[in-house]
């Protein structure tokens, strides 16, 4: 681990400040970093893959408020932990999306630790990202991409460039994604507020800048906006192994229905299949208006799906068998998340899914979902 500064900051303007004292490097991984949880940050530093010149600890920032806000939303603060986040009563009533994709994520002493802010700003799990003796775009601007004729398991079947195939590793962005939550920064230009659409970027020719955030900004809290989609949602994870593992495809999906089960809104935002969290505002709206089928959520997912490729997959010889399994993978989540944010069980993991899906397994089944 390269030798740092490091100062302990007080309040966001302090932060601000002391991160802007010690200057912009051009190497953005040798730039002087906000250190939160460090549950990410502090093992890419120990990998080499990072090495800011300045850490400026944040840990005692009192920015750890979760609150009603004004017109029904939810304001959480950026340094309140994902498992404060995820258990907490407002939370649990208003956005039971949120708490889904949280619990769905990392392990419990990580959750433990890890911080809201510090979830939107996660690197990664590209293994060569993380490999600090191979060539890589993300780290290097320039350097190459050995994933995209290597190991692609894991990498983009969308909005992938040439100069970078890696996938966004969170599990909570995407249901940020999906409930329209607004970023709040502050930083050397004055506060802002960024729409989480518009917060990570896809590659392009610079991966190396996995955000929007100016230099030198702050995040201080999310505003999730108020919804209807408290009693039909769901975050459904496909992985590796049961826990501990990012997602090869994850879908948050949510619907607000009418009485006569029409359905007046619709979100859908996938996970581990682009650079950042990937939703499509036309595929959601074949939903609106729409009585609830599998040949509506199908042609839901053909739209969400339409513009995706495998990456490196007919490259690779047969012992690397890339990543061309993801598309019908993510073609079917998508339907199956969607059957079960409309019966109402949020979660296809964890003892309260294995509860609520046991519990809705003694209704009858309907014609349309058997």
């Amino acid at each position: 681990m390269n030798r740092f500064d490091y100062v302990r900051a007080g309040s966001p303007e302090e932060a601000v400040r002391h991160l802007g004292a010690s200057g912009m490097p051009d190497l953005e991984a040798h730039a002087p970093r906000f250190l939160a949880g460090g549950t990410n940050l502090v093992d890419l530093m120990k990998e080499g893959v990072m090495a800011p010149v300045r850490l400026v600890d944040i840990g005692r920032i009192p920015l750890t408020e979760i609150r009603e806000t004004g017109n029904g939303g939810v304001h959480l603060g950026a340094m309140a932990t994902n498992a404060d986040t995820a258990w907490h009563p407002l939370v649990g009533e208003r956005l039971p999306l949120l708490r889904s994709a949280i619990l769905a994520g990392a392990s419990p002493q990580i959750r433990n630790r890890a911080t809201n802010g510090g979830n939107l700003l996660q690197r990664t799990r590209c293994l060569y990202f993380y490999d600090a003796g191979v060539p890589c775009n993300k780290r290097v601007p320039g350097s190459g991409c050995p994933a995209a004729s290597g190991l692609a398991r894991q990498h983009a079947i969308l909005g992938a460039s040439p100069h970078c195939v890696a996938t966004h590793p969170s599990d909570m962005c995407v249901a940020l994604a999906a409930l329209d939550a607004e970023v709040h920064v502050t930083g050397p230009g004055g506060d802002r507020v960024i729409a989480f659409a518009d917060f990570h970027r896809l590659p392009g020719d610079r991966p190396d800048l996995d955000t929007t955030l100016a230099p030198g900004e702050l995040i201080t809290h999310l505003v999730l906006p108020p919804n209807g989609l408290q009693r039909h949602s769901c975050y459904l994870k496909l992985r590796e192994r049961a826990s501990f593992a990012f997602a090869l495809v994850s879908v948050a999906a949510g619907l607000e229905l009418e009485d006569d089960g029409r359905i007046i809104d619709a979100r859908v935002a996938l996970g581990g299949v682009a650079h950042k969290p990937w939703r499509v505002r036309d595929a959601e709206r074949l939903l609106v208006g729409g009585v609830p089928s599998p040949e509506l959520f199908r042609a839901c997912a053909a739209a969400l799906l339409k513009d995706a490729v495998p990456t490196g997959g007919p490259a690779l010889p047969e012992s690397l068998p890339g990543n061309a399994f993801k598309i019908p993978l993510a073609e079917r989540a998508i339907v199956r998340a969607l059957e079960l944010a409309l019966a109402g069980i949020p979660t296809n993991t964890g003892e309260d899914a294995f509860r609520a899906i046991g519990a809705k397994a003694q209704r009858a089944p309907t014609a349309e979902f058997p």
